[in-house]
């Protein structure tokens, strides 16, 4: 219920954004959130009839200030009446949905206090990078808390269709796309192993290094299955995640690493010799 009022409210942020560009109105060309802060003072000025770029620019608030003259040429449309009722609805409709997934998130805790083996196994994937409350629960209400129903990490990833397919023949793989899953476990193990892709941690390093020869997609099932066997392990053990550092990889393939990096410097016409550093 929670993914779909998200799906909703994310469907009404871009309905509300179509209105404004029937308006001539390019707000979202200069602020990042039409929904922000700054954005629903902008919003709730235009359904009260100013129409003066000026007045709604300086509505502005916090870091978007200084793009106050940026506002005001962005802010020249032509709201109508029939513009400012339709603003009207859909924002109304976004502040029921913002409320009705602030209940559910309640009672998700609500649901933590009267159960604490439950509220453990969100706090524990809590720490895992690129997940947060919301898919920890989104985790548990897919998986449960008791990993004894899958013998091993594989064996979830495969029901989670996180893995690649097994089509061979002749003894040649002719492809190896994976299966649709379960459309609410997959799609949350997804959107967070796109989320971590900016951190320096262990998980983003994967991604970097796997995105570079097999493309985005691919890295991000790569890491969505290393994800949901990351969860698998911490659950089973009772432990907390401890990543391993983005250069992880680096480390454990030093040899290699500095062996690409001098024929790199050596094709540049480089003569390169190595040698280590001393203990400070």
């Amino acid at each position: 219920m929670r993914a779909s009022l998200s799906q909703e409210a994310s469907r009404l942020s871009s309905r509300i954004q179509k209105v404004l560009e029937d308006a001539n109105v390019k707000l979202a060309s200069v602020a990042t959130n039409v929904l922000g802060k700054s954005g629903r003072a902008m919003l709730e000025g235009m359904i009260t009839g100013e129409d003066d770029p000026e007045h709604l620019a300086l509505l502005a608030l916090g870091h978007l200030r200084v793009k106050i003259p940026q506002l005001k040429l962005a802010l020249e449309g032509k709201i109508r009446a029939h513009h400012c009722f339709l603003l009207r609805r859909l924002v109304d409709q976004v502040q029921f949905v913002e409320h009705e997934i602030a209940l559910l998130d309640q009672r998700l805790e609500e649901i933590g206090s009267q159960r604490p083996e439950l509220a453990q196994a969100v706090e524990r994937w809590d720490t895992v990078p690129g997940f947060d409350r919301v898919a920890a629960w989104a985790l548990l209400a897919e998986i449960g808390d008791n990993m004894a129903q899958f013998p091993t990490a594989e064996q979830l990833a495969s029901w989670a269709a996180l893995c690649p397919g097994n089509h061979e023949s002749a003894g040649k793989r002719l492809r190896g796309t994976t299966r649709q899953g379960g459309p609410w476990l997959r799609r949350m193990v997804c959107q967070c192993a796109w989320a971590l892709r900016t951190k320096n941690t262990c998980l983003s390093s994967q991604f970097r290094r796997l995105a570079a020869r097999r493309r985005t997609k691919r890295a991000i099932i790569a890491v969505a299955h290393t994800l949901i066997a990351i969860a698998y392990h911490l659950q089973k053990n009772n432990n907390n995640y401890d990543d391993l550092g983005g250069n992880y990889f680096d480390r454990i393939q030093s040899d290699g690493l500095k062996r690409y990096l001098v024929k790199r410097l050596q094709r540049l016409g480089h003569k390169v010799t190595l040698e280590p550093m001393e203990a400070a």
